[in-house]
């Protein structure tokens, strides 16, 4: 009887549906916007001096850095940028997003190995495909909640960390043996704790960028002969039994592998904040469009699922006042009042989630408004979606309600082709001349049809942009 690992291994090393690949290119069009745009983050730029004085080897492209580092060193850059906004794609119910470590892991290996734009996205999807079966090896469908999230663990990092091997290990074509042994040792590598979502601090945003470093390490490790336990996932001591106890759910890794494929169920980020406030805003944004102005609110209750209100209600007097535009992306009140207000973007935007506006008198006053509750009847559709009802009482007495029940982004309501662009066109603005980014986005686009991909994110280095402290 083949182990987890090893059934894996055969998704990782075998081929990728058409219509599986075909989707990829706009994923990682969507995490190099991203990551472009988060260069210029103090902490990016401390990732970037850090990654930089390792003087590694002049291997891949380490976004916003002066020139070339190791793949390994790359990968953590972009990966920490990747994350960096919380603008990165999310995979429910498994609630990780795994286009975040994924895809910088699979593109610094492919530079380095100057590999075809579509060995690139089959990595990607291989990697993609990986990271979301382990993360739903960790879901409960009957609390409805990640097992991880409830162990304090940051299900992405560590489901990422074997994703990026699995992607990592197809570009070094290790065949199916090798991958297994990339992937059993990233299990050892595997970590992430989400106490920074509840009190703060940013080493949250390295959790990407350190599980894509571990999978290409883990794959350039098997490369050279160092071994894993077959049962790294499943066994007495391996990865489950580690970080999910009695509570994993091997059936829902290995179900219909190569038959189905979760790619097109992932997520993309609309706005770039924690996604439990995303239907949140599209609430807001709706009750602004009826004619609902800030001033007009006398008080407002945003009701979510209850397991997200200790990520944005929690504790509420910090969250009505955020500290920094960072806090303010895992606020329920920051978040209404932006969509109350109106914003960049597709609706709210990165500009809106400054430290200024964090501070903003006026928002902190209508922060202290908005009381974020949970709603049991809401578990009947969460963690599916991510939904949310938003009552505002007015100046009037009138009380209005708005309910969001599906996620903008998802597939079942998906963004489109058109908005998909402007995020990256957003994201890229000041950061490139528009023919330069005009240029990667057509580039990426096309990434089937190019021999190698050599080059392709040369423009992104040395990057110079005001500073942007979301």
């Amino acid at each position: 009887m083949s182990t987890v690992v090893s059934q894996l291994a055969g998704l990782a090393d075998g081929p990728v549906p058409e219509k599986v690949r075909a989707g990829i290119c706009s994923r990682i069009i969507d995490i190099v916007g991203i990551a472009g745009r988060a260069s210029t983050l103090e902490t990016s730029q401390a990732v970037i001096g850090f990654a930089v004085d390792q003087g590694t080897a002049p291997q891949a492209t380490a976004i916003g850095a002066p020139r070339a580092v190791s793949a390994a060193e790359a990968a953590f850059v972009n990966g920490v940028l990747a994350h960096s906004l919380d603008y990165d794609d999310t995979h429910l119910p498994s609630i990780l997003h795994p286009s975040a470590p994924v895809v910088p892991a699979a593109l610094a290996v492919a530079e380095w190995q100057s590999a075809s734009g579509a060995a690139l996205l089959d990595a990607v999807a291989v990697g993609l495909e990986t990271t979301v079966r382990l993360g739903m090896g960790g879901y409960d469908p009957q609390a409805r909640q990640s097992v991880y999230f409830e162990r304090g663990q940051h299900a992405t990092s560590i489901c990422g960390a074997v994703g990026s091997a699995a992607a990592a290990g197809r570009l070094l074509q290790l065949g199916r043996d090798g991958i297994a042994h990339a992937m059993g040792i990233a299990c050892s590598m595997a970590s992430g704790i989400i106490e920074a979502n509840r009190a703060g601090g940013t080493v949250k945003r390295l959790h990407c960028g350190w599980a894509a470093r571990a999978g290409v390490t883990a794959a350039q490790l098997a490369a050279r002969g160092i071994t894993a336990p077959p049962t790294a996932i499943e066994g007495r001591f391996g990865l489950f039994q580690a970080f999910l106890g009695d509570q994993s759910n091997l059936d829902a890794v290995t179900a219909a592998l190569s038959d189905r494929w979760h790619c097109d169920e992932i997520f993309y980020k609309p706005y770039p904040a924690n996604h439990f406030t995303h239907t949140g805003i599209d609430a807001a944004m709706a009750l602004r469009r009826r004619g609902v102005c800030a001033s007009d609110v006398v008080c407002a209750t945003l009701e979510v699922a209850p397991p997200t209100v200790r990520t944005i209600g929690e504790p509420i007097e910090a969250k009505r006042k955020p500290e920094s535009g960072y806090q303010a992306q895992f606020s329920g009140p920051y978040t209404v009042v932006a969509g109350l207000l109106g914003g960049a973007g597709l609706g709210v935007g990165l500009d809106d989630f400054s430290d200024a506006l964090a501070a903003d008198p006026l928002r902190r006053e209508l922060m202290a408004r908005v009381d974020v509750a949970g709603d049991p009847r809401l578990m009947e559709i969460y963690p599916n979606q991510l939904p949310a009802r938003l009552s505002v009482t007015t100046t009037s007495a009138e009380t209005l309600v708005e309910e969001v029940l599906a996620n903008r982004g998802g597939p079942n309501r998906p963004l489109s082709t058109s908005e998909l662009a402007a995020k990256y066109t957003n994201n890229t603005a000041g950061l490139l001349p528009s023919e330069v980014a005009a240029r990667i986005h057509e580039r990426l686009s096309g990434l089937s049809d190019i021999d190698s991909v050599d080059g392709l994110l040369d423009p992104l280095q040395r990057t110079r942009l005001p500073e942007v402290r979301p």
